[in-house]
């Protein structure tokens, strides 16, 4: 497998600096901060969002563009050996979430 290039490690890098649980970062966003052009932030977060190392978080208006736009985030890496292999992202979604240490029952919740 070929090495990853500067395009490719700049982008991932300025995704995970940008993005916000509340806010994506959208396209034009990624390539000013990874001082890199438009047409490549484009090719390459195509990839990266094909490859599964970003996903699309939800899509946002804004006044540049009549269509929303997509806003990224970084994936979530599965650690090997959880035998969750091919598990949905709903499944992936829940077992993290179940072994959250803030996860807060009702109880807990009245007791404050």
């Amino acid at each position: 497998m070929r090495p990853k290039g500067e395009i490719h490690q700049a982008l991932l890098k300025a995704v995970g600096e940008v993005a916000t649980p509340e806010r994506g970062a959208t396209l034009r966003e990624l390539a000013a901060r990874a001082c890199v052009g438009v047409a490549a932030a484009r090719y390459t977060m195509d990839y990266l969002r094909r490859s599964g190392a970003v996903v699309i978080a939800r899509t946002r208006r804004v006044p540049y563009r009549n269509r929303p736009v997509a806003e990224y985030a970084l994936a979530l890496v599965v650690p090997d050996g959880d035998g969750v292999a091919g598990a949905s992202g709903v499944g992936v979604l829940l077992s993290a979430w179940a072994g959250s240490a803030v996860c807060r029952t009702a109880v807990d919740n009245f007791s404050d």
